[in-house]
């Protein structure tokens, strides 16, 4: 189930945490993975290794998805690669956290622009042959803090928000084009970007998170690979909750 042979599949933000593991999850189901990277070159690499090794296809494709001309530059050499997009996972993001009063117009900014902005330029450029191809899956990174808040972070909760309405708008835009879209919205997953979460703070959301565990990156990219499949065809426009039961 879920076979992906064939498919192309674009990664933004592949090299750590929850998108590693996406695009070894993808490249399980027999995808060809791009993995798309900002600036560690060294950590994109070993993801594409440790894929290539299991027997799986990789490749690099480094941009910043904040950026409107370089997004759509590195869709059009995908195009030109491999003939298409079929698949894009939406997970590039940053996080600065703060309460209200702490909130600075430069980290805003790089919310917005790498969180949301940046989910839109590729979900277009990717787009592009998909219409083509009247097959596509977009699958957007949102998080349990978008739909439900959270103390000290009013501007990254405001970003992954604006993914869901993203995804439902762009889900109504293109199905009569057998393109499907969707988020995911994980829990509290045990990354590079959750380690730094103060042992009380983690103390209370294994308290309140019913199935008694934090997630992992595996977790999450399970639910990506089942979006992306065939067998999905038939969803679009929802948010797939991943937080063991942390917010229903």
């Amino acid at each position: 189930m879920f076979g992906l042979d064939g498919r192309v599949a674009v990664v933004t933000g592949g090299s750590r945490g929850i998108g590693r593991a996406v695009a070894q999850a993808l490249a399980r189901q027999g995808a060809q993975v791009v993995i798309n990277y900002a600036a560690s070159e060294a950590a994109a690499g070993e993801v594409a290794a440790a894929i290539q090794s299991a027997g799986g296809r990789a490749d690099l494709a480094r941009f910043d998805v904040a950026d409107e001309a370089a997004v759509e530059k590195a869709f059009r050499e995908i195009r030109d690669r491999y003939g298409r997009t079929d698949i894009l996972v939406n997970n590039a993001g940053v996080a600065v956290d703060g309460l209200l009063l702490r909130v600075r117009e430069p980290d805003l900014e790089r919310m917005l622009s790498v969180n949301v902005k940046g989910a839109i330029w590729c979900a277009r450029a990717a787009t592009r042959t998909m219409m083509r191809a009247r097959w596509g899956r977009i699958i957007t990174m949102s998080s349990v803090v978008g739909e439900m808040g959270n103390v000290g972070q009013v501007a990254y909760s405001a970003a992954k928000a604006a993914l869901v309405g993203m995804t439902k708008s762009l889900a109504r835009e293109y199905a009569s084009r057998s393109i499907t879209v969707n988020a995911v919205a994980p829990g509290f997953i045990e990354t590079d970007m959750t380690s730094s979460v103060p042992a009380e703070r983690k103390d209370e959301l294994m308290r309140v998170t019913p199935l008694g565990r934090f997630g992992t990156p595996d977790d999450v990219a399970a639910a990506v690979a089942f979006l992306a499949s065939e067998e999905a065809g038939f969803i679009t426009g929802e948010v797939l909750r991943v937080n063991g039961g942390l917010h229903m």
